[in-house]
């Protein structure tokens, strides 16, 4: 998995600096065809695949018209982008969304964001930036965001919006310090622009793999220990080859207690997920049943019986815990495995499958959706979309934990456990790694 997801970055490299900047300058003829064939494409493969025939009482046919009639009006290929992916999250669905096509550029506006209950905060500022020029800081508390208020609902469409569709040249953020001082911050995005053509037969190819293996180094899930008895992992993602999920369960069989930290986890492959619950289970383990528009076998873990992990789970879930994230959170709980702490989880949890599409001759347009296929039910006969995960123990960071540093979800799962760890200490033992600009 891990090779053809490295193969996968270095192509992703690749036609990102083929595909024209879609700038905000008026549309020709050409490229309006091509949003109403993207619009088109996209539109047949939801109506054909989307796993509620009846697009949860709303008129599908309805929202595609709509779109076509704003796409044949607008003046920017940019807009163009915001009309189809609008029609797509209509749907108001975490797995169904249109990928516009890649721009031969990175932007970033030099910081990350992140609710924490009900409110948005600054999480932390990247070294080098306008945003940590600006005086931005991990704490602060994001009140507005170009005059959009964030909040659960919110936050992922502005993300999508500002980073996806429509990348601007900076940001206007009112926020709000630790000790509740107001103050409005004009953030400029950096900008890196990506070589017009890319030699993959040459030493750039090489370039690009050293490029995907440092994305996937940061990637890879890492250990820690409070005191001898308790092992912390921290797992970024379930995309994982299963001989590493094997390595983790054999590894944590030699505690007595596992913190397995989920936090900012937005889930992955299902097989990662299956396997790594059959290593915490000494029975088979129903995931969830999978209702869509055909009929479903419900996705089962196999235990590995005596050889997994039986010690005390305790599962640390915050906002941006999603999916395959949440799926195992909440089996810990239905099953009585463990305790879950933190915050309430994304809920963001669907089946859904990636579809991809190209237009053009001389020049590839590389485009595509994901669309969901099965709503997945657990065992208490509901679904996590929308809902997400309510912990066990709810422990928040407060503003002041995230301007210093501190992690107090981390030391309180570790107090759960009999093993000491400050939360200064706490904070200290998964340091972020920016990934290369």
């Amino acid at each position: 998995m891990r090779y053809s997801r490295l193969l996968l970055l270095v192509f992703l490299s690749f036609i990102g600096s083929t595909v024209p900047q879609a700038r905000a300058q008026k549309i020709s003829s050409l490229d309006r065809g091509r949003a109403l064939s993207m619009l088109d494409n996209v539109a047949k493969d939801i109506q054909k695949h989307y796993y509620d025939s009846n697009f949860h009482g709303t008129d599908w046919n309805a929202i595609v018209l709509k779109a076509k009639e704003q796409i044949q009006s607008e003046s920017s290929l940019n807009m163009a982008m915001a009309d189809i992916a609008q029609a797509v999250v209509s749907l108001n669905d975490s797995h169904t969304f249109f990928i516009p096509p890649p721009r031969p550029f990175a932007h970033t506006y030099g910081f990350q964001t992140e609710i924490v209950g009900d409110r948005c905060y600054v999480l932390r500022v990247r070294p080098g930036t306008d945003a940590e020029d600006k005086g931005l800081k991990p704490g602060d508390e994001v009140a507005s965001w170009e005059g959009f208020t964030p909040n659960r609902d919110t936050l992922w469409k502005i993300q999508y919006r500002y980073n996806l569709l429509r990348p601007t040249p900076g940001v206007r953020v009112l926020l709000r310090d630790p000790q509740g001082q107001q103050r409005q911050v004009d953030v400029k995005a950096k900008v890196v622009q990506h070589a017009k053509l890319q030699d993959l037969t040459g030493n750039n190819i090489w370039g690009l793999i050293r490029d995907a293996e440092t994305e996937e180094a940061l990637r890879r899930p890492r250990w820690a220990e409070a005191g001898d008895e308790v092992a912390i992992l921290k797992l970024p993602e379930f995309l994982v080859d299963l001989s590493e999920v094997e390595s983790i369960i054999h590894k944590a069989r030699k505690y007595p207690a596992l913190i397995l930290d989920l936090r900012g986890n937005p889930g992955g492959a299902v097989e990662s997920l299956k396997f790594l619950l059959g290593g915490m289970f000494e029975k088979d383990i129903t995931v969830a049943q999978r209702v869509g528009r055909k009929e479903f076998k419900p996705e089962v873990a196999s235990s590995r019986h005596r050889g997994a992990f039986s010690g005390k789970l305790v599962v640390l879930m915050d906002s941006r815990s999603a999916s395959a994230a949440e799926l195992f959170a909440r089996i810990v709980q239905l099953e009585k495995r463990g305790v879950v702490v933190g915050d309430r989880s994304s809920g963001s949890v669907m089946e859904a499958k990636r579809y991809s599409y190209s237009q053009g001759d001389d020049v590839r347009v590389f485009y595509g959706a994901e669309i969901t296929e099965a709503d997945l039910i657990m065992s208490d006969g509901k679904s996590l979309e929308h809902v997400g995960v309510t912990p066990d123990e709810e422990v928040l960071p407060t503003a002041q934990d995230l301007a210093a540093g501190r992690d107090s979800v981390l030391s309180h799962a570790a107090a759960l456990l009999g093993a000491k760890l400050t939360p200064e200490d706490a904070g200290k033992l998964f340091p972020y790694i920016w990934p290369k600009d």
